[in-house]
This record gives C-alpha cells, structure tokens and sequence, in this order.
C-alpha cells in the first residue's frame, strides 16, 4: 500500500502538531459508505467493503476483526491510520476515511500542491472518449459505461464481479485475471478507486502503457493526489463532504451517495497540472 503511506506521510506533515494531536469524534458504517469525523472538524469517506466481509453475518466470528466501536471515540487518528495496511476491510475502510478527513483538514488550512481542484465537478465529465480511442474502465463505473455504449469502438470493461454488468456490457467483460493486454494497449484507463482499497491499484498503473490518459474516481478518492500523479494519473475525481454530522447521520440510515451529492458533500476533481 505504497500509495497510502506516501499520503499518511504527507498529510502528518502538512498538519504538523495537529495531525498528530487530531482524534476521532465519530464513525459511521453505513451500507455503502464508512465515515469519520475528526476533532479537526473535518470528514472523511470511504466505500464500505461489504463483499470481503463474508464473516459479517455471524456475531461473534466478526467481533474481534473490527475495532471495539465502543473505545474507537477519541482514539488518535495516527493510531487508527495504522489500519491502512490491516488485512481486515472495515478497519482499513476507517482508515482510509481518517485519511480523507485528514487530506481535507490540509486543504481547509490552506495546503497546495502543483494541481487544481474544481469543486462541483464530477471527473467523469472530463474524459475525453475521442471515437478512435482504445478505452479500459476498471470497476462497473455506470455513467462512464453508458457514455462508451453510446460511443462504440474499442471499449473494455474489467470487473472481478460480473454481476454487476448489464447483458448488453458483457460482450465487452475481461476478468480481472485477464486484463493485463488491453490495460497495455488502451489509450485512456478509468479506474475506480475501490481498486486502491483491494490493493490492487498500483499494479494496474504498473501495467498500463506509458503515455496513457488514467482518470481514478469514486467517493473514496478524497486526499492528497501526488502519490497518484507521481504514477502517471493525470485527473483524480473523489468528494469532499462539507457537513460531516450530516453526512454521518444519513450513512447511519442506510443512506448511499444520492442522499449526500451534492449538499452535504460536494464532487472535487483534482487535475494535475
């Protein structure tokens, strides 16, 4: 998790004594979303990985996998960043929240780095789908999927679980174990941020072809993106939630994305420059 630990080093350092000092003031896990507010004031997001929970459904097989929800109030959050490496989803889902909260907290302070955020704007407007483009979308991203059916061409989707693709995007499914040729060879690669999440993040950007157009999105992308750019992404799409009580209310009530854009937390896009 190479990627993470560039930003755990640099979010700490941005904030100095106040990342240090920074505590967490409340969790949430929600059906779709994890999230955290820090005592920074700041919240954070993250996809809740409910697939790789198999365990979830028994008590007391799932119990000691999680941190205890009733000591995790106040906790430092460089402790619990310790979980970004955890082989357990849920405490690396909070991990990589805090870590959002925290990337937000640079931000608010004034924080800047050699690219541009565009607050309002969802990065999937900005892929250009020239018609004689090779494109790879890694993750079932819906709108980027709709937008490339109605475009044609040369188009692959690689998604590890194929349920969630309509019949008419199958033809178009490339298992994940199977990727490697059409990542090297497309000119723009989308990928979702969960990818980051399940590790598998930095060898997809290992494989793809230098000189490829690579956009990664999701409601997870939300810290510092230099690790990203420093790989050869050029445009990271994430949110920025800008009503952490009420983002963590409706994720308590099994709220998912379309409850929370874009009042309680805002789409960003973040351009390298």
């Amino acid at each position: 998790m190479a990627i993470l630990d560039e930003v755990r080093s640099k979010v700490l350092a941005c904030l100095g004594g106040e990342g240090t000092a920074a505590a967490i003031e409340r969790v949430s896990v929600g059906i779709f979303f994890t999230g955290v507010k820090l005592t920074t004031g700041t919240g954070g997001l993250c996809f809740t990985p409910v697939k790789d929970m198999p365990e979830a459904v028994c008590c007391p097989s799932s119990a000691g996998r999680i941190r205890d929800p009733r000591k995790i109030r106040g906790m430092r959050a460089e402790e619990v960043l310790g979980d970004l490496d955890s082989v357990e989803p849920l405490r690396r889902a909070i991990a990589v929240a805090v870590l959002n909260a925290l990337s937000a907290a640079c931000w608010e302070r004034g924080f800047q780095g050699d690219y541009e955020i565009r607050c309002r704007t969802d990065a999937q407007d900005l892929i250009p789908l020239a018609e004689d483009a090779e494109v790879t979308v890694i993750g079932a991203l819906g709108p980027v999927l709709q937008k490339l059916k109605k475009r044609g061409g040369a188009w692959w989707v690689v998604e590890q679980d194929p349920r969630t693709l309509r019949r008419e995007e199958m033809a178009h499914y490339i298992p994940a174990d199977q990727s490697e040729p059409v990542i090297g060879r497309s000119d723009i690669l989308v990928i979702t941020w969960v990818t980051l999440l399940n590790g598998t993040l930095e060898g997809i950007l290992r494989k793809a072809r230098s000189g490829a157009d690579i956009y990664v999105m999701g409601p997870t992308a939300g810290m510092l993106p230099e690790p990203l750019f420093a790989r050869g992404v050029h445009v990271v799409g994430g949110v920025r939630v800008k009503r952490p009580d009420e983002v963590l209310d409706v994720l308590a009530a099994g709220g998912s994305g379309y409850h929370l854009f874009d009042d309680l937390a805002e789409r960003i896009a973040m351009i390298r420059t």
